[in-house]
């Protein structure tokens, strides 16, 4: 039941765009991918981070084919702006990887106004999967990955009145939200790609508890209360490095014998090799119209497969 970067199909001529690629599990993403072959896109906010990190994968594997793009998720201008250059350089996207986020923060808004953790976590990538999804449409065998947590057990489906929690603000309740919000973005997206017989996958995976920069920019933020403390603690202490914490998300873009809808995560829930993981909450058809709703509402922006088939 063992599974490693090892067992991934040679990537060459295939393009994978990662977002938050410039760190933590978009970075060892980003570095297997490219170790793999493919053209790696590092979409990321920090610039100079990003820079550093391409010079880390150059220098793991100083053939890799890598650009990078600068994304905000928190600004849907940014977002704009990013899938344009993506278009105009590239006809097609084998893998699209959705994997930034933030955790628990403090409550703040974006520049477009939305709960901080909803915007970037789940809005700002609604906007680029649909700025991109012609694309996406058009490559055969196609991936769109979306990166969910353990934390989704704790969430709820987005409330279409309040999705931001406007005035009953609760940082590791929302985070739950977006995280459960992703993993119905991949089941939505992949009824809608059925649906119209697009040969394309949409899926979802966690990495369990992982020892990425994620939990300490929550605690360095001062997110998540006691919890945020904690949790950086614990995953210092036990959490699995970041390549094995990627795995997930890896052989959920790279397996040839994924389905589209899976959810990959470690065997032993927090930690292990990936493997499939049973849908222990399935997503109703409610919670994933909610959350369709709710997306095409605050950004103006709709997933309509159809529609980008004839784009």
């Amino acid at each position: 039941m063992t599974w490693s970067t090892a067992d991934m199909p040679d990537q060459t001529g295939r393009v994978a765009v990662v977002t938050g690629a410039n760190g933590g599990l978009g970075l060892a993403s980003a570095t297997a991918l490219a170790g793999r072959g493919a053209h790696v896109v590092m979409a990321a906010r920090n610039q100079e981070k990003a820079r550093a990190a391409r010079d880390e994968i150059l220098a793991a594997h100083p053939r890799a084919s890598l650009e990078i793009v600068e994304l905000d998720l928190g600004s849907l201008a940014s977002v704009e702006r990013a899938a344009t250059e993506i278009a105009a350089a590239h006809d097609r996207i084998d893998i699209l990887m959705l994997n930034a986020g933030v955790m628990a923060m403090p409550e703040g808004t974006t520049v477009d106004g939305f709960e901080r953790q909803l915007g970037i976590n789940v809005l700002g990538h609604w906007a680029l999967t649909s700025h991109l999804l012609p694309i996406v449409v058009g490559t055969p065998g196609a991936r769109v990955i979306t990166l969910s947590s353990m934390a989704q057990h704790q969430g709820s489906p987005l409330d279409v009145d309040n999705p931001h929690m406007r005035g009953n603000y609760d940082a590791w309740k929302q985070y739950g939200n977006t995280k459960l919000a992703a993993r119905h973005f991949a089941q939505g997206l992949q009824a809608r790609f059925e649906a119209e017989g697009v040969d394309a996958l949409a899926l979802a995976a966690h990495p369990g508890l992982t020892n990425s920069d994620l939990q300490a920019t929550t605690h360095e933020q001062g997110g998540g209360g006691f919890l945020g403390g904690f949790f950086h603690r614990l995953t210092e202490a036990v959490g699995m490095s970041i390549e094995r914490g990627a795995l997930s998300q890896l052989r959920a873009a790279t397996d040839p014998a994924a389905s589209g809808g899976d959810y990959y995560g470690p065997l032993l829930v927090a930690t292990g090799p990936p493997v499939r993981k049973p849908l222990v909450r399935p997503g109703a058809d409610a919670a994933i119209a909610a959350l369709w709703t709710v997306c095409e509402r605050e950004t103006g922006l709709s997933i309509d497969v159809a529609a980008a088939r004839t784009t």
